[in-house]
């Protein structure tokens, strides 16, 4: 519980930074609101066409008498919604980071600078860089969008479906948002995926309440434009403080980690 509460105070950490920082914050912005016209875009074209995806998803119901139909589907209409904003929030972050590279890579740069300095960094070229970038949110996109139709499936169950569900889709979803967020920070110091991946189960409890922090502020309305610059200085300081050093510190006398 205390490294979950330490990932909370990461992200609140980065907000503190661009907030002293308001060219910083504003420099941030402009990717992030390009990405959510696009997944505002997206999720407006759902919700219009929302009933009738509904009805060509539970033909099953058709015969049902009417109050059992119709409370059928607006439930499962509710859990695709859902499970579309679910994956939205997970998926913009990548997207974001993708679309806004120099911007995120620049701002991550102004953190570390300011917390003592960049480290020795891996030859690997912004082109690179964004292949790998490109690469990560797609794999990241897959994986969150099996989660979100397993959470879409269990949202059916009574209770469970209404309180634990929700719970655990945010822990699962914030695990991979910190994956995103402390990419940047990361990859800069040589660290593949895998190792990235390895070093977030080693600190799954930071990682989870970190990234289970930013899911809900994203959850609000506008709250992932508005609070990406400050997610990725967080992700920055947590990659920074407590991720790199513990790796350093287990892999003395290891060869160093080479970029995939």
């Amino acid at each position: 519980m205390r490294n979950f509460i330490d990932g909370v105070r990461y992200f609140a950490r980065g907000l503190g930074w661009v907030a002293r920082r308001p060219g910083q914050w504003l420099f941030g912005l402009i990717p992030a609101v390009i990405v959510l016209v696009l997944y505002t875009v997206a999720l407006t074209f759902l919700g219009v066409y929302l009933s009738d995806l509904v009805k060509a998803a539970s033909p099953f119901a058709d015969h049902w008498t009417s109050g059992l139909r119709d409370l059928t589907r607006v439930l499962m209409g509710v859990l695709l919604f859902a499970a579309a904003l679910m994956i939205s929030i997970v998926t913009f972050t990548g997207v974001t980071l993708v679309v806004g590279e120099p911007f995120y890579e620049g701002i991550s740069r102004r953190v570390e600078e300011s917390s003592g300095g960049l480290p020795p960094e891996a030859d690997v070229s912004l082109w690179r860089q964004l292949l790998h970038g490109i690469g990560d949110a797609l794999i990241v996109a897959v994986v969150t969008t099996v989660f979100a139709v397993v959470f879409f499936a269990l949202g059916f169950v009574p209770v469970v479906g209404q309180t634990v569900v929700p719970v655990v889709a945010a822990c699962v979803s914030g695990y991979f948002l910190t994956l995103e967020l402390t990419s940047i920070a990361l990859e800069r110091r040589g660290l593949r995926r895998r190792d990235r991946f390895a070093l977030l189960r080693r600190n799954r409890g930071l990682s989870v309440g970190f990234g289970a922090s930013v899911f809900v502020v994203f959850l609000i309305p506008l709250g992932a434009v508005l609070a990406m610059p400050g997610a990725v200085a967080g992700g920055t300081l947590l990659a920074r403080e407590r991720l790199a050093d513990q790796r350093v510190s287990a892999g003395k006398g290891a060869a160093p980690a080479r970029v995939r």
